[in-house]
């Protein structure tokens, strides 16, 4: 997808007049590492390490090249050209990515993360960017017709969900009688469906849309309905209260401009991108 030229430009001349402003005897009252330790940081490496699962298309995914591309990583692409600082993705489980954030491993995370109060104890976020929400995939017509949670608690119910995320989560607290499966990420999710080794997935809205598209013929169906509404957010540390005010002010223009919705079209109203997943 073609940049915002304009955007980027214009960030990439404000962030040095903000971060280096130069005083009467030629000295320099910009950042210090107390006051905004990570941005200062970041600036001073000249890279920002965005950690991503790298297997959530099309919000993030790993295609046959070895290169993550997706939503996120176009988004984290504008955020490094604004900061005028390369940009590294760093790959992980999805359980492993607060943990992550938290020892200083990666200096922010944008992967299809929803924001809520107990990650939000712990670490800063911003946005929303995308809203998504939860979604059964099976091959069960029926199951796939659940409006409510309770329409599939039963016990003899086995339902895949990624491990440390709002779906495992949303399965232990609402449907606490189905057999919950954890699994590593999407794709061994997915499959545990496609090989009848679960009666389905929950997951994120654009993971099963995603399936669907990918697997035409392998009699997957998907609710209609999300059965949740989930705010997907960008984390960051918590003891840079400046880094987070750069980054809301950042998103914020993006909304504004018409960037966000014009990412979001590129990446889920086309499937160009299929034929480049393994």
């Amino acid at each position: 997808m073609k940049k915002n030229s304009l955007l980027a430009l214009l960030w990439l001349l404000a962030v040095p007049l903000l971060f280096s402003a130069c005083t009467a005897d030629g000295g320099k009252r910009g950042l210090t590492a107390d006051a905004a330790p990570v941005l200062q940081s970041i600036l001073e490496k000249g890279e920002i390490v965005v950690g991503t699962a790298g297997d959530m298309p099309p919000l993030n995914m790993t295609v046959k090249s070895g290169k993550v591309v997706g939503l996120e990583p176009e988004l984290a692409e504008y955020i490094a050209d604004a900061m005028g600082v390369r940009l590294k993705l760093k790959t992980m489980s999805f359980s492993e990515l607060l943990p992550a954030l938290e020892a200083g491993r990666v200096d922010i995370i944008i992967s299809g993360m929803t924001i809520t109060p107990k990650r939000n104890l712990k670490v800063a976020f911003v946005g929303p960017y995308f809203l998504s929400g939860k979604c059964v995939l099976t091959k069960d017509k029926a199951l796939a017709e659940a409006d409510e949670a309770s329409d599939i608690n039963r016990p003899e119910i086995k339902l895949a969900a990624l491990k440390g995320s709002t779906s495992a989560l949303f399965v232990e607290e609402l449907i606490p009688k189905a057999q919950l499966v954890p699994a590593k990420n999407y794709d061994q999710a997915v499959d545990m469906v496609l090989d009848n080794k679960v009666n389905a997935l929950i997951g994120d809205y654009p993971i099963c849309v995603v399936s669907l598209l990918r697997y035409p013929d392998r009699g997957l169906t998907s609710v209609v309905s999300l059965l949740t509404q989930e705010p997907l957010g960008i984390a960051l540390p918590g003891n840079d209260p400046l880094f987070v005010n750069w980054m809301n002010n950042f998103l914020q223009n993006l909304q504004s401009n018409g960037i966000l919705d014009d990412l979001k079209e590129y990446w889920f109203d086309s499937g160009h991108w299929l034929k480049e997943l393994p």
